[in-house]
């Protein structure tokens, strides 16, 4: 059994051999994040990826404050962090015609003008390249192996043998003490843990673009509509526009502009990030189902000055939430999209994703290499609840961002941005395995159901009855403005 304090620093050789070997599928966050995270607790990784390089392409995510706690026994990685990191942004809200809702704040101004602590920001905006160089800087420290060219195909597991392993399109066998599938929605381990084999189209789709910053040079107007803000105008802007059904999202920092926009299926999306579109394909299709309310001029004229073979239309895909989380022995199991998609709207994929990793690893070094299927059960059973919230939460921030009540928003702007609860942000994901370890193995030991335990603290909103829910009835709901997240505290 290991330990750990909050605020502790424990690095790399806190934690002696596990003798566990991991191998991973996968080099998403949650994959990445796997990968460190069971070397620091002193496991055997080897990690396998399909593709013939790490993808480090990409726009902006959000990053919540419960998925870095664990930086702090990382002191490279977490130098970068606060390198790349956008802590002096500011926010502006426009309907999607134009009309300016809510003038630039500070992000530590805007927190405060709801309510919330602007010392401990919920998260921030990251850009998904510097992240991934990041996360790639400590992977290659670390000497983390990773094997590119790598597409597994299928999934298995000896329990006889007590391991696990994976069958590349070539052919190939890879064993291990337990297989972490970090591979995304279209996970080819689905079949084994007893989830949805194939996932589900949402009907949704997001444009999204990053470029270099002198493209604006194209035009001065708009150039100097999306300069940056603070006494030097040299502070990075995040400029939203919210309408019917719709939003759509601006940064701009010092060398790079990115945009993105949710919308219906057009035809021409994929679920991958080097398809793109041009700019004549976005501009065909924005303004369909708004009426004679269009979209600002000012973001067509970005997407035309957007350069050729940037804009990628990437489809939107979901599974509705599934408690299996692992194959029978449970040696394999899934974590991130694979386990749990989210919403754009939700602002905690990323999040989710890295404590998953983080969680996983701390059980595993906690039940040690004789209970290898107990740690991976008890991540699982820590994990699902928090996650199905988690999901679905990110349908009422649709709902704030394509249904927006603004006359509601003069009275609470917070009403114009995601719900960012502190259920989610001040979870501490290593503290709350080591804490709860033991309390959460013995639920399973005694049999009692999931979502009928009462004996561990819950990382979840706090009053809240587990119930199942499904993705067309939530959808359902947003497209009503009608929807409930159930009972407990939210807020």
């Amino acid at each position: 059994m290991g330990s750990v304090q909050d605020n502790d620093i424990k690095p790399v050789g806190s934690y002696p051999p596990s003798g566990i070997d991991v191998l991973i599928v996968g080099t998403g966050l949650a994959g990445l994040t796997a990968s460190i995270e069971c070397v620091r607790k002193g496991h055997n990784v080897r990690i396998l990826e399909r593709h013939s390089d790490i993808n480090t392409a990409g726009d902006i995510y959000f990053m919540g404050q419960s998925a870095i706690k664990f930086f702090r026994h990382w002191p490279e990685l977490s130098k970068e962090y606060q390198i790349i990191s956008m802590n002096n942004a500011w926010i502006e809200t426009f309907k999607h015609d134009g009309e300016r809702m809510i003038p630039p704040l500070k992000v530590s101004d805007r927190l405060r003008q709801t309510g919330m602590d602007p010392n401990t920001p919920p998260g921030a905006f990251q850009m998904r390249p510097l992240v991934y160089r990041m996360y790639l800087n400590e992977v290659q420290r670390q000497g983390i192996k990773i094997e590119f060219g790598q597409r597994v195909v299928d999934y298995f597991e000896d329990e006889a043998r007590q391991k696990a392993g994976v069958v590349t399109d070539k052919g190939e066998r890879f064993e291990a003490d337990v297989v972490i599938a970090a591979d995304g929605v279209g996970s080819k381990c689905q079949k084994l843990v007893g989830g949805q084999v194939r996932a589900m189209s949402s009907g949704r789709a997001m444009w999204r673009a990053a470029f270099p910053i002198h493209h604006l040079d194209k035009n001065p107007e708009l150039k100097e509509f999306l300069k940056m803000g603070g006494q030097n105008k040299d502070e990075p802007v995040v400029r939203t526009w919210l309408g019917p059904g719709t939003y759509a999202m601006v940064l701009v920092r010092r060398e790079t502009c990115v945009w993105l926009m949710n919308h219906d299926v057009t035809g021409s999306e994929e679920e991958n990030w080097t398809h793109t579109v041009e700019a004549d394909d976005v501009l065909q299709n924005m303004d369909k189902g708004l009426g004679s309310s269009t979209w600002d001029s000012k973001i067509k004229d970005l997407i035309k000055l957007t350069p050729s073979n940037t804009i990628i239309n990437f489809e939107l895909f979901w599974r509705n939430p599934q408690p299996s989380w692992t194959s029978p022995g449970s040696r394999v199991v899934v974590i991130g999209d694979a386990a749990h998609s989210f919403l754009p709207a939700s602002g905690n994929g990323a999040t989710q994703a890295i404590e998953d990793a983080v969680s996983l690893a701390s059980c595993l070094q906690i039940g040690g290499k004789q209970n290898v299927p107990e740690a991976v059960r008890t991540h699982v059973r820590i994990r699902y609840i928090r996650c199905a919230c988690a999901q679905k939460m990110g349908f009422s921030n649709a709902e704030r961002l394509q249904h927006t009540d603004w006359e509601k928003v003069k009275v609470n702007p917070k009403l114009a941005q995601p719900q960012l609860p502190r259920w989610i942000w001040s979870h501490e994901p290593e503290l709350y395995a080591y804490e709860n370890y033991e309390k959460v193995a013995e639920t399973i030991r005694q049999g009692i159901p999931f979502d009928q335990v009462d004996s561990v603290p819950p990382n979840y909103p706090p009053g809240y009855k587990y119930e199942p829910w499904n993705i067309v009835d939530m959808e359902n709901e947003v497209q009503k403005a009608t929807v409930n997240l159930g009972s407990g505290n939210w807020e």
